[in-house]
């Protein structure tokens, strides 16, 4: 009976002190365990932390580089804006130069015209006569800006004297050049098909002009044409007597 008193209390004290092992054991674990959940709370906070602090960060960095967007766009569109106010500003001002410039020669072709038109009527057509009959050539009668177009033949002739049996197409020329002799030229060999009326007729040319290019009168003087030059307040034919004109 001793005996196993004596076994239960050993057995007892054995599985108290398993008991309170087990205990120690448990809360230590469940002390760990609350230090661990402890720290990865603290963890998670400071994480949350930076992750706010990023978000702040990303979003005054998103504000900085959107404020300097902005700021570069209005630039830009302010130097745009300023581009195009100088270009008007020079449109404009070129627009006035080229209105001038135009203003200019237009001033310049009237003084020339009205300079050609005072050497035809004034000088050219009134002395037509009287240099061909001088040259033996009996034109009685002169006619100016004589015009015609038939078919496709289509022309104008500046001075024209004539006769019964003779005329003379005489071009007045402002400033006389080598094309416009070949020009006239090529006009003189369709002037009767241009002027039927003449077709039996002798058809001599001549051109009056008040600047000559250098050698141009050599040259239409070469193609059997007249030259009528201005000299002084007349003009005068300036071929040789033994000049041969060309007759169409």
């Amino acid at each position: 009976m001793a005996e196993s008193k004596t076994e239960f209390d050993r057995s007892l004290a054995e599985s108290r002190a398993e008991f309170d092992r087990s205990l120690a054991e448990s809360k230590a674990e469940a002390d760990r365990s609350l230090v661990e959940s402890k720290a990865r709370l603290d963890n998670i906070y400071r994480l949350f932390e930076r992750s706010q602090l990023e978000t702040d960060r990303f979003r005054a960095e998103f504000d900085r580089s959107l404020a300097e967007s902005k700021a570069e766009a209005d630039r830009q569109l302010s130097e745009i804006r300023e581009e195009e106010r100088i270009r008007s500003i020079k449109s404009d001002r070129r627009h006035r130069e080229v209105e001038k410039i135009a203003a200019q020669a237009m001033r310049s072709v009237e003084g020339l015209s009205s300079r050609w038109g005072r050497f035809v009527e004034n000088m050219v057509e009134p002395a037509i006569v009287r240099l061909f009959q001088e040259r033996n050539i009996e034109v009685k009668e002169t006619h100016t800006r004589v015009k015609a177009k038939r078919g496709n033949v289509k022309m104008e002739i500046d001075i024209l004297a004539v006769d019964d049996t003779v005329a003379v197409a005489v071009e007045v020329k402002s400033r006389l050049t080598q094309k416009q002799i070949n020009d006239f030229i090529q006009r003189l060999a369709q002037f009767k098909t241009a002027f039927p009326a003449y077709a039996h007729y002798q058809v001599y040319g001549a051109i009056a002009a008040i600047e000559i290019d250098e050698g141009a009168d050599i040259y239409a003087y070469n193609q059997g044409l007249f030259m009528i030059k201005q000299s002084g307040e007349m003009v005068q034919i300036e071929n040789d007597p033994d000049f041969s004109p060309v007759v169409w």
